[in-house]
């Protein structure tokens, strides 16, 4: 089964077509303020309508208000909502119903113990992405372009499909995928010249080793 590709915090028109030609199948939109890749809602609608019915949009939040997450679905009507921060199993839950959307949940990882309150989630999240720990005093919850120890989920299965994050881009996405079994991937800055500007190139080269990765159990069957 082909390898899931997720290109995360797109921010203009090109880079939107060039993860649709790529083949990606999930396109995210950062709205966390502090970002470099945020984007504000009529670029943001405007990017979406580019986008809609031709691959799986994604809305990334850290900690929304009842009233920022019911503007962003106004504006941009997502496919799926993404929880990067706090957010409880029960808030979660809350917003996926109270809005239709079936919710990502992410995982900052350093170590197994991160990985403890995964299942409490089970219920309530459709997706499951784990993603680097951020460092100590950082203003954003991911983009940071730092990788985790992968072996961390090297044997694991979740209830839940999940994607991996966390300092992947093209030269190093298919060696991740084979160690950790990862149903799918998902990157940021592993695609930009500079932070916050995508490359239509590592976009393309990035899906393109994504997809033509083999999984760890399909090496050794």
């Amino acid at each position: 089964m082909a390898v899931l590709v997720k290109i995360c915090g797109i921010t203009t028109p090109d880079a939107v077509d060039a993860a649709l030609s790529a083949g990606a199948d999930f396109v995210g939109l950062n709205y966390h303020p502090s970002s470099l890749r945020f984007v504000d809602l009529d670029r943001a609608a405007a990017l979406a309508a580019r986008m809609r019915g031709r691959v799986r949009q994604v809305a990334l939040m850290v900690d929304p208000t009842d009233d920022q997450a019911a503007a962003i679905v106004r504006m941009t009507a997502p496919d799926y909502l993404q929880f990067h921060g706090r957010e409880t199993p029960a808030r979660v839950e809350e917003l996926s119903a109270r809005f239709g959307r079936p919710a990502i949940k992410v995982f900052g990882v350093a170590d197994a113990a991160d990985l403890a309150g995964v299942t409490a989630y089970d219920a309530v999240a459709a997706m499951y992405l784990f993603d680097a720990r951020p460092p100590q005093g950082a203003a954003n919850a991911g983009g940071h372009g730092v990788a985790f120890d992968w072996r961390v989920l090297s044997g694991h299965r979740f209830a839940r499909p999940w994607l991996l994050a966390g300092g992947l881009n093209p030269e190093n996405v298919s060696r991740a995928i084979a160690m950790t079994d990862a149903p799918g991937v998902d990157v940021s800055s592993g695609v930009e010249t500079e932070p916050g500007r995508k490359s239509p190139a590592l976009i393309t080269a990035f899906t393109a080793a994504a997809k033509a990765a083999q999984h760890a159990s399909e090496a050794r069957s």
